[in-house]
């Protein structure tokens, strides 16, 4: 299943990128929004950048733009993403009552920058132009003689104007002439539109997840049993803690790693963003399946493996090095180009790149017992100095772990 988004650059008036807006799209074609559903394509565009396609390979780690439904807003859904990450653009048809402007205190108290978006001045506005940052003004469908009383009207306040749907270099002078700060349009950039590979995952896995979560003594070894077997939990896990932390110093070496690194908050916010989005793939293809099954299997192999040659510190790497060695098959991107987008130990990476390393001939072990390369198994069980007697135990074993993980999944109440 491909997903698709789009991003549109904001400049500043030395012509630096200050930000990106982040823009729903049905397909790699579209060149405009075509959602029928606002809602779900606010929770579409909130909940890909953070779990599918990175926050940071999208921006940079200069702030998003995202538009926010009334709906949006009231399921606090902003509070699921970093603040420093997002912009909240509120659209011009949400009526500022007493529950978004609550909502909207709520936000700025939280350290959120709030956008008004197609911003027409009118006195209904007052309290929420209070709490804006920045107000966007549609340069294309504004005449010139209300951009200009909007400015001097509001010039006092702190808020900052950005000139949007800016076409042409005159547009441009004129709105730095003006006093805005922010430009935004085709005379910069048209809308790039990023395509991404959503992985699979079990239906009920999400809900289990969110109920330990929830625990007032939170148990990171029962979460990382659940995570465990399921590879698109586990990836998207790792594309959500590069997302939250920028330039992670720490690469990650095991789930229970990424689990503490996270915290409570953030997990439960990871959690309810993929419930939200409802990210269970309509991909239920035997191909599919069994490249679940198979990494499982490999993963879970390469744990007790190494347990079994009294190499305890690789269990967690193994099992990792083990998940992750069908990633480019499941995703249908490069090896390579997925490795950088995630944070793990520089280690696993080498491994799932054929490095003749522990991990890497471990991992060679593995795969060559599963496609019955006898020659091959003999090379490397030397190489791991491990008696090829081990291995029809150890594989059985991981063989029965994800059978008994997937009838766990399935057995899970609707």
């Amino acid at each position: 299943m491909d997903k698709y988004i789009a991003r549109q650059p904001i400049f500043n008036s030395q012509e630096n990128v200050y930000a990106y807006e982040l823009l729903f799209r049905s397909s790699a074609d579209a060149t405009a929004y075509t959602a029928t559903d606002p809602d779900a394509a606010t929770f579409s565009v909130l909940s890909d950048a953070f779990l599918l396609f990175g926050i940071d390979k999208l921006t940079g780690g200069k702030p998003a733009f995202i538009n926010f439904t009334r709906k949006g807003l009231q399921q606090m859904l902003t509070t699921y993403s970093p603040e420093q990450s997002v912009v909240i653009e509120i659209l011009e048809d949400i009526e500022p009552d007493r529950e978004i402007l609550d909502i909207c205190r709520q936000l700025k108290q939280r350290g959120y920058v709030i956008a008004l978006d197609d911003f027409v001045f009118a006195d209904q506005y007052r309290e929420l132009i209070e709490l804006a940052d920045i107000i966007k003004i549609d340069f294309l469908a504004t005449p010139v003689q209300e951009r200009q009383m909007i400015i001097r009207r509001l010039s006092h306040s702190g808020i900052k104007f950005l000139a949007e749907k800016v076409e042409t270099r005159i547009d441009f002078e004129q709105a730095i002439a003006s006093g805005y700060s922010y430009f935004q349009g085709y005379f910069f950039s048209k809308p790039e539109t990023f395509t991404a590979k959503k992985l699979v995952s079990f239906d009920t896995q999400y809900f289990q997840l969110l109920h330990e979560v929830r625990k007032t003594d939170i148990d990171f070894v029962r979460l990382e049993e659940l995570i465990k077997g399921d590879v698109s939990l586990f990836y998207k896990l790792l594309k959500y803690i590069n997302s939250v932390y920028f330039g992670l110093r720490r690469p990650i070496s095991s789930i229970r790693q990424a689990l503490v690194l996270l915290g409570q908050h953030q997990i439960e916010c990871w959690l309810t963003l993929l419930i939200l989005r409802d990210i269970v793939a309509e991909d239920k293809s035997d191909r599919t399946n069994e490249l679940m099954n198979t990494s499982n299997i490999r993963a879970k192999f390469g744990e007790l493996l190494a347990q079994k040659m009294n190499r305890p510190e690789l269990a967690a790497q193994a099992f990792m090095t083990g998940m992750f060695s069908l990633l480019d098959c499941l995703l249908n991107r490069s090896l390579t180009s997925i490795l950088q987008e995630l944070s793990i130990h520089n280690d696993i990476k080498q491994a799932l790149q054929g490095a003749d390393t522990h991990l890497g001939n471990m991992l060679a072990l593995i795969i060559a017992y599963e496609q019955d390369n006898w020659q091959a198994v003999s090379h490397y069980a030397q190489s791991c100095s491990v008696p090829a007697k081990w291995l029809p135990a150890l594989y059985l074993e991981a063989l029965e772990w994800s059978v008994r993980y997937c009838r766990q999944i399935d057995e899970q109440p609707e």
